[in-house]
């Protein structure tokens, strides 16, 4: 029977779909979640959001990498095993298998280059997140200085990277990830123009960065109002590690640092003052709004 000729190859394909069997039940061997041994809740560091993004982004590549030669070649497999049990060859359908492989191993190319460069990106915010995190921790104190910082705040569709409570207002802190270009001398051009609404970097304008962090913002202050304390000053800041900003134009309610003296800044920064009733409402607020999104999260 003729149909044979194409069932019985299929037979070859069974080691290549083991070895696709086996990779995809390893697909979630390096899950980076961790949760505390003390209530259950997923333990969310600084830029969690992003090490979820990276821990993802380095599973595809693994998908990619690992499943990519498998079904590469299953056209070829599948081919060879076409010559052992056809009656006649046909030079047509050979040079079909060699196209589908070679479109397929250009697809799988395509995918790598991608999955690198979204590693790349991915490792870039990650490394600016830490460091404005880092940069922030320097202002926790004793009870005498009372200043609590929240990384990776969720809200209800994205996450806001910093919240920090001060005694004299709630500033809500986004960092922004941009690689700067290189002259051509091979050093990098790293100014940055703040004019009204946009950033001008060299090469290139935006204003994604400024509407998100105002976004943020302007969430976090409508919360607030929902949680009876809307007597609180929130402040809006935008950090571009890495930058030298240069303010043309002020943005409005956004700041736009570099992010090398945040603490200071923050710290110096006198929005409203908050008595300690209010202050330890707002704290406890944030701590119950992330731990609640962690734990329907996980």
């Amino acid at each position: 029977m003729v149909w044979l000729e194409y069932i019985l190859p299929i037979i070859f394909l069974a080691p290549l779909g083991a070895t696709a069997l086996v990779v995809l039940a390893l697909r979630h061997l390096e899950d980076g979640a961790l949760t505390s041994p003390y209530d259950g809740h997923t333990l969310r560091e600084p830029a969690q959001s992003l090490r979820d993004r990276l821990d993802r982004a380095y599973a595809a590549l693994f998908l990619d990498g690992a499943l990519g030669p498998i079904i590469t070649l299953a056209p070829l497999v599948y081919g060879m095993g076409r010559m052992l049990f056809a009656n006649r060859h046909s030079w047509l359908e050979w040079a079909l298998y060699g196209l589908l492989t070679t479109l397929l191993a250009l697809v799988l190319c395509f995918r790598l280059i991608r999955d690198v460069q979204r590693i790349r990106r991915l490792k870039l915010g990650l490394a600016c997140e830490l460091a404005v995190g880092q940069e922030l921790e320097r202002l926790i104190r004793p009870e005498a200085h009372p200043y609590f910082v929240f990384h990776d705040v969720p809200t209800d569709s994205f996450a806001i990277d910093h919240v920090v409570v001060t005694p004299h207002g709630v500033f809500v802190v986004e960092v922004s990830a941009r690689t700067p270009p290189l002259d051509v001398m091979g050093e990098p051009r790293t100014q940055v123009t703040v004019a009204g609404q946009r950033l001008r970097f060299p090469g290139w304008r935006e204003r994604q960065s400024l509407a998100y962090a105002r976004m943020a913002t302007s969430w976090c202050r409508q919360w607030l109002t929902r949680q009876s304390l809307g007597n609180v000053a929130v402040q809006g800041v935008l950090v571009l590690p890495g930058w030298d900003v240069e303010i043309d134009k002020p943005p409005g309610e956004i700041m736009v640092v570099d992010g090398k003296a945040l603490a200071a800044l923050v710290h110096h920064t006198t929005l409203r003052p908050m008595d300690d009733a209010t202050h330890q409402r707002v704290v406890q607020a944030l701590d119950q709004r992330v731990k609640g999104a962690t734990l329907v999260g996980g």
